[in-house]
């Protein structure tokens, strides 16, 4: 089986002195390497060949035999690398968190692990009949929620 490590290694050294910045790298049982990085402004196909192309000069085929795939995060799911986070900051995000529970709002800063998300929410006023809408940050931990997406609007 292919080692993950190695894998790893290539993927940083082809993204050395790159925008790009290393989302996730899996290997199946049956040694399917799967590559995701990202980039703030999206990742080029062409950059994902040139990557692929890096992967297989460096690994041999006559020692084991894989299926490679490169490609970006894609867009809409789950957030892996708080480089992510960062990118998103200031668009709408949805985050599942610990207990389950969703919370949709814009995603306003990211410090370290912890991020802040600013969420509509119904707030009762003192001396108020009815409560009224008012935007609330919560902060998270990035290794607390269950996911952070971002949200695409069709706007």
């Amino acid at each position: 089986m292919i080692d993950k490590n190695v894998v790893r290694d290539l993927v940083e050294e082809w993204l050395k002195d790159k925008e790009y910045f290393l989302v996730d790298v899996e290997i199946s049982p049956d040694d399917r390497i799967v590559v995701e990085i990202d980039h703030a402004d999206g990742v080029w196909i062409e950059d994902c060949v040139q990557l692929s192309r890096y992967i297989e000069d460096h690994l041999s085929r006559d020692e084991e035999d894989y299926e490679l795939e490169v490609g970006s995060a894609g867009l809409g799911q789950p957030f892996k690398v708080p480089q992510q986070y960062m990118n998103y900051v200031g668009k709408d995000v949805e985050v599942l968190d610990a207990s389950g529970r969703k919370h949709r709002g814009v995603l306003k800063a990211v410090d370290g692990r912890d991020f802040t998300v600013t969420v509509q929410e119904k707030v009762k006023k003192e001396g108020a009949k009815r409560p009224v809408m008012e935007d609330v940050d919560k902060t998270f931990n990035m290794d607390e929620v269950k996911y952070t997406k971002y949200l695409i609007s069709f706007k």
